[in-house]
């Protein structure tokens, strides 16, 4: 038992697949967490994120393949014996205890002898020594999620699972804790690993983010990457906004692709597409895309006439709901720099237009090959 306890090193998942019943929560998957990075499993529900986070933590054991950390098989081993704590959505802290007792608890049963000290540490650690003293009950959830850290974090895990940790706060408190949960985790060097749903919570803290549909992951990469190219037409929907639509590959102009996207003419570099022939998805995200009253000037491979259908101040941008010549509707966001604003109604004729070089190409999903 403590030589799983001792393991230390990468976080590794070799083919894994998980079943339940007939049920295929996990498929095959294989990853590596180098130690001490911040990686978020990103994904909706039932993608099967939070099973994997189970099965490193021990509380499932995977069908087929292997969870080891460095060179230690995990697999088959019990949740305590693993070098691995969990910080749940629901904090779970002991309400009867004070803060200070909660987070020692971990090093009294271990009859560690500087276990109140220990907690202290742990307690400066997320900035909560003041409400050392008080239960549970007596704090906010923000102040909660800091003592479920701090408890976790005292034990000096090899793994730091963070499992929706941040889903019961409200927007403002879950961006100062997206904050904080990063300065802890550089502060302490562990390896963190973070499941949710929400993107921006992903690409805000994680190093690394590992995309994840039906049991497999779609892409896996920094943030921008991901953001910035898309390698699915799952990826491409799930992070962030795009506007699509679905296009056929006529030709090449030197290092552009050439295309017709529902009747109109665009390109595409050639190294931000994985599909070079035939039909395709082309994509281009709502802040890369400029509006005017009237087409701009040259050929840009990438200017379209629409309708207004929609405008919504944002505060630091505008949001503008844009009928196509074939009927789909597009996205822009306009900053709201100190300009003449364009003052654009619903049912104003305009031209959008954008970089070519800032499009992206994705394979069609199966259904719609």
């Amino acid at each position: 038992m403590a030589g799983f306890r001792e393991a230390t090193g990468d976080l590794r998942i070799e083919s894994v697949t998980k079943k339940f019943g007939d049920f295929l929560a996990v498929d095959d998957l294989s990853l590596s967490v180098p130690r001490g990075s911040f990686f978020a499993l990103l994904g909706p529900s039932g993608c099967g994120k939070t099973t994997t986070l189970r099965m490193v933590a021990g509380l499932e054991q995977p069908t087929t393949g292997k969870v080891l950390i460095g060179d230690t098989d995990l697999t088959g081993s019990r949740p305590y014996e693993r070098p691995v704590n969990t910080v749940f959505q629901s904090y779970a802290l002991f309400p009867h205890l004070t803060v200070r007792d909660n987070v020692a608890f971990g090093p009294k049963r271990r009859k560690e002898k500087n276990a109140l000290g220990l907690a202290d540490d742990a307690l400066e650690l997320v900035q909560m020594t003041r409400f050392a003293g008080r239960k549970p009950t007596q704090l906010s959830g923000g102040q909660q999620q800091r003592v479920a850290v701090a408890r976790a974090l005292v034990n000096s895990p090899e793994v730091l699972l963070l499992d929706e940790p941040l889903g019961a706060l409200d927007l403002k408190l879950r961006r100062e804790m997206q904050v904080e949960l990063k300065r802890i985790q550089t502060e302490v060097g562990l390896t963190f690993i973070h499941v949710t749903h929400d993107q921006e919570e992903a690409m805000t803290m994680a190093d690394t983010v590992a995309v994840m549909n039906q049991g497999r992951i779609e892409q896996m990469g920094e943030p921008v990457a991901l953001y910035d190219l898309p390698k699915t037409q799952f990826v491409a929907k799930f992070v962030g906004q795009s506007n699509m639509g679905r296009g056929t590959v006529l030709g090449s102009d030197g290092d552009f692709l050439l295309a017709d996207v529902l009747g109109s003419k665009v390109k595409v570099h050639r190294d931000r597409t994985e599909v070079t022939e035939g039909d395709f998805l082309f994509g281009v995200r709502p802040e890369k895309v400029k509006i005017a009253r009237s087409a701009p000037p040259g050929d840009g491979g990438g200017d379209l006439r629409g309708i207004v259908k929609d405008v919504s101040f944002l505060g630091v941008a505008t949001s503008y709901l844009i009928e196509m010549p074939s009927g789909t509707v597009w996205s822009v966001y306009e900053q709201n720099l100190d300009l003449e604003p364009l003052d654009l109604r619903p049912g104003d004729e305009c031209w959008i237009s954008w970089d070519p070089g800032h499009a992206f190409g994705v394979p069609l999903d199966e259904e719609e090959s």
